[in-house]
Order: structure tokens, then C-alpha cells, then sequence
């Protein structure tokens, strides 16, 4: 049978015409948003399911990278051992097939010791904008990364940077459980 160059142009278009996004999208987008579920709650029971058994997790601000599932679960939940009303928004996220970026908002009161770094509980409210970037592969995570501007931190708890020269950065803040404390965030910035 010999096809026409008209009948066989239609073929043609309908052959080379684009299907639609790629169902990847959609998966990493669950993917990363149920990462940050788990960041937000602290239950890492999911984490078998999100990362492949050797990923890795880059914690970049503290320059510290963590391997494998039980270091991911330890990260992922320190969060929860200083901090009390911890709430993670998702902004937005950006995929494509082979990972996503996602763009958060992290707001908690630190009630506890954070380790050796401030070895006392402030009570003082936190609110941190963070970049997570992933590495998807099959549904699952390969190595994932986290940037934070920590010195936002460092100063919502009440501390002061000395820099060369003699300038000293710091937050004018309100007394710990004062009005104007719990205002700080804003409305609808907290649960």
C-alpha cells in the first residue's frame, strides 16, 4: 500500500506531537512534598520508601552530609530534639524527570537545648526560608540537599555576631513570651 504525501502528513504530526507532561513530574513532586511532611512531623517510618538504602543528604549550612537511611532518620528528626511547634510550609515546588527543588518555610519555638551550639533553651520563635534540592530516581531519592541561612537562626535566638571592624549584628528582640514575641511571625505564619 503506498500512502500519499497528503494522508501521510497527518501521521506524521500526530506522530511527532508531544504527549502531555511526563508522569515523572507528578511522582517527584509526591515525592518531595511527603519529604517535607516528614520533616515537619519528625515520623521517619516513610523514609525506607523515599530514599534508595545508600542516599545521601547534604546539610550544607553545617557542612555535614549524612549516608544511608539511619543517618537520614537521625537528621531529619534532630530538628524535633530543640524544637517544639514545628511547622514546615511548602512554597513551592519545581520538578522535573529527574528530581525537584522545593522552597519551604520552617517556623518552631527552640525549647530545648540545640546540642553543644546553644546548650540552653530560648523559647524564642524561629521562622527560616529554605531551599531543599533532589536527586529522583524510580519514585525514589538518590541525594538530596539543604541550604538554609543559618545566621538568620543564630540571631532569632538572641545572638550576636562581633564582625572585624567592631560592628556587632543582632535583633532587636522582644522579651521571650511577650505579645510582640508571638507577633513576630505574623498571622497565619504559625499553626
Amino acid at each position: 500500500m503506498k500512502l500519499t504525501p497528503i494522508l501521510a502528513m497527518p501521521l506524521l504530526l500526530v506522530a511527532c506531537a508531544p504527549s502531555g507532561p511526563s508522569p515523572l513530574l507528578n511522582e517527584n513532586e509526591l515525592t518531595a512534598r511527603t519529604l517535607m511532611s516528614v520533616w515537619e512531623t519528625g515520623e521517619t517510618e516513610d523514609l525506607a520508601h523515599l530514599f534508595y538504602g545508600d542516599a545521601v543528604y547534604d546539610d550544607f549550612p553545617n557542612q555535614t552530609q549524612y549516608r544511608g537511611l539511619e543517618e537520614i532518620a537521625g537528621y531529619v528528626t534532630h530538628v524535633h530534639d530543640w524544637a517544639d511547634a514545628v511547622s514546615l510550609s511548602v512554597s513551592a515546588v519545581h520538578t522535573s524527570e529527574t528530581g525537584a527543588v522545593v522552597e519551604w518555610v520552617f517556623s518552631a519555638v527552640q525549647d530545648k537545648p540545640i546540642g553543644d551550639r546553644v546548650p540552653v533553651a530560648t523559647g524564642r520563635d524561629v521562622l527560616l526560608n529554605g531551599v531543599t534540592i533532589l536527586e529522583i530516581d524510580g519514585g525514589r531519592i538518590r541525594r538530596a540537599a539543604d541550604y538554609i541561612d543559618v545566621l538568620s537562626l543564630v540571631l532569632q535566638l538572641g545572638a550576636e555576631v562581633h564582625m572585624p571592624g567592631g560592628s556587632v549584628m543582632k535583633l532587636d528582640l522582644p522579651p521571650v513570651g511577650s505579645d510582640a514575641s508571638r507577633d513576630m511571625l505574623g498571622p497565619g505564619e504559625r499553626p
